[in-house]
């Protein structure tokens, strides 16, 4: 099949890539720098001329439409995940806006399957202990969070009306060479650095070559059926991660107690206090609510369904420190047994 993907030169996307070509598909990549897609398709195997390139942002209808003409299949995988996208659009609209541009001219190009690639997110702060496709969903108040929150409620009327849409709930993703750091990432390089929180709650990982195989999995003839695919990852306990990185690293972080009150309010002045003065400590308030209230995912049914198998959570971080390190994101000090040689 000749699958469109957006998002190509992103940390899912790029990974995508080479798991697509895997299963013997054909790629176009949807991207906004050609440039940065080669380069960073370069990294993980793929030569420019294994792939299709068309450069243009997913806001632009035509060219979208021009993106999506002679697929069979497309994979939005990309998103805007900082203050404002580009233009000085938020988030908020580029990636809603982005997201209906691209699933509305697939739909219509007759593509089977069109693949949403969300968040578990959406379904934060948790009604119940286990996230399930069928959960309820939450209530964000970022930007991005109320982004895939809109989106998420857009694709599943289209779904309702039986459309080919699949939507994939990833956790936190990690693994190595993470073109810009996201949240996930800067959180575990903040608490190794300057103090592990001791707090309720804890957090989903996923690697993100687990994920792109999984993505790539989606690309079936005949799953018209409209899907919704959970894939956390394995769930950690602060506790729990924290233990198992000083185990890997050797080297034990600074505790910080910090109950879920204590968290909320201090996500909440670093908050107001990033509106005058930059603050390198990656907690807001949406990731101290994130952060205390997330539980696990169940992510059986997804793992059968698409024929995949996790690895284990030891070796994807070890892969993602390795990188933080060798990548100067993770001093020697901090990264232990992990760090990069000639850190």
């Amino acid at each position: 099949m000749r699958v469109l993907l957006t998002g190509g030169s992103g940390f899912v996307g790029s990974y995508t890539v080479p798991a697509l070509l895997g299963r013997g598909h054909t790629v176009r990549l949807l991207v906004r720098s050609l440039d940065k897609a080669v380069a960073v398709l370069e990294r993980r195997g793929v030569h420019a001329t294994d792939v299709e390139l068309v450069e243009g942002d997913m806001l632009d209808a035509e060219v979208v439409a021009r993106a999506v003409d002679g697929c069979d299949a497309t994979i939005h995988a990309a998103a805007a995940i900082g203050v404002t996208g580009g233009g000085h659009i938020s988030v908020l609209d580029q990636n809603t806006i982005g997201a209906r541009t691209v699933i509305d001219a697939a739909l219509a190009a007759g593509h089977d399957p069109v693949v949403h690639v969300s968040s578990v997110a959406v379904f934060v702060p948790p009604v119940l202990d286990v996230i399930r496709a069928d959960a309820p969903l939450g209530r964000p108040r970022s930007h991005y969070g109320r982004s895939k929150l809109l989106t998420e409620l857009e694709l599943r009327a289209r779904q309702d009306r039986g459309e080919p849409i699949t939507i994939v709930y990833p956790g936190g993703v990690i693994g190595p060479d993470q073109p810009h750091l996201d949240a996930t990432l800067e959180g575990i390089v903040g608490a190794r650095t300057q103090g592990w929180p001791k707090t309720t709650g804890g957090v989903c990982l996923i690697d993100v070559r687990d994920l792109a195989d999984a993505l790539a999995a989606t690309v079936t003839v005949g799953a018209a059926a409209p899907r919704r695919l959970v894939l956390g990852g394995r769930f950690f306990t602060w506790a729990e991660l924290g233990a198992l990185l000083d185990e890997l690293t050797g080297v034990r972080a600074m505790r910080v107690p910090l109950p879920k009150p204590a968290l909320v309010g201090l996500g909440s002045f670093l908050d107001l206090l990033r509106r005058v003065r930059p603050i390198a400590y990656p907690l807001t308030r949406d990731a101290a609510d994130f952060m205390s209230t997330m539980v696990p995912t169940d992510d059986s049914a997804t793992l059968a369904a698409l024929g995949v198998t996790e690895r284990p959570a030891e070796e994807s971080l070890r892969d993602t420190v390795r990188w933080l390190s060798a990548a100067g994101h993770m001093s020697a000090k901090h990264a232990g047994l992990l760090a990069a040689p000639d850190s």
